[in-house]
């Protein structure tokens, strides 16, 4: 008996054995399966862009309270996740306190995994004493995030004000208020300490805005209606 064997380019495989049709169709099979499976990996890529995520703790150091906050930014978006204090009025000891914030610094950063810290630097004062405490309690902070293998970025006072409210001497209330616009949360902390050290970690994300998606040079804004008018898709509502 002789069968005959259609492909698709039209030409005749002629054979009088049942084997040879099963290996065909097996290959056939495959190939086909193999195709679809291509086509799915492929609509799946492009189905899921690849838009970058990182963790930012940004911290106000102290040696009477520290304040944190961490956020999550996804391309050029910027979700809330924590923030808190951490107290040392209790304690009498300079190096108990400086103790202290390492270890809360560390717990931190092995409790969230953030990919960097951003901390705000001393203000300069004329009380020398207590720059040198504020000195060494940041000192104890960017300590704990090396200890995590994690990189470190520091901002002034006046640099993280300008970026949050666009007035480089905005005042506590006013960071914390701009704070709650942008991450949209309405508890207001018991320290603003917290939203300080918030605004230093939000102050970090805003330093990726460049002129051009392949540029360097960092966009500046007169304030913060010029900024929300030109980055609406970071505002979350």
């Amino acid at each position: 008996m002789i069968i005959y064997l259609y492909t698709h380019s039209r030409s005749v495989i002629s054979t009088n054995g049942r084997d040879l049709i099963q290996a065909t169709i097996s290959k056939v099979y495959k190939i086909s399966h193999s195709v679809r499976n291509d086509r799915w990996l492929c609509k799946s890529m492009q189905q899921t862009p690849n838009t970058k995520e990182r963790i930012i703790l940004g911290i106000d150091p102290g040696t009477q309270v520290m304040g944190y906050g961490l956020v999550k930014e996804t391309g050029t978006k910027i979700e809330l996740i924590s923030l808190g204090v951490v107290k040392m009025e209790q304690l009498d000891d300079h190096m108990l306190k400086l103790q202290r914030i390492f270890e809360k610094t560390v717990a931190l950063i092995d409790n969230y995994n953030p990919d960097c810290l951003a901390i705000e630097a001393p203000f300069y004062g004329k009380n020398i004493q207590v720059m040198l405490k504020l000195g060494r309690a940041q000192g104890m902070a960017i300590a704990a995030a090396l200890s995590r293998n994690i990189d470190v970025a520091e901002y002034a006072p006046r640099k993280i004000k300008q970026s949050i409210t666009g007035n480089g001497n905005a005042t506590k209330e006013q960071v914390a208020a701009m704070m709650q616009r942008l991450l949209s949360f309405k508890e207001t902390p018991e320290f603003l300490d917290a939203t300080d050290g918030l605004a230093v970690a939000v102050c970090h994300s805003f330093q990726k805005i460049t002129v051009s998606s392949g540029g360097t040079a960092k966009k500046s804004y007169s304030g913060w209606d010029t900024f929300v008018k030109d980055n609406a898709k970071r505002i979350v509502k």
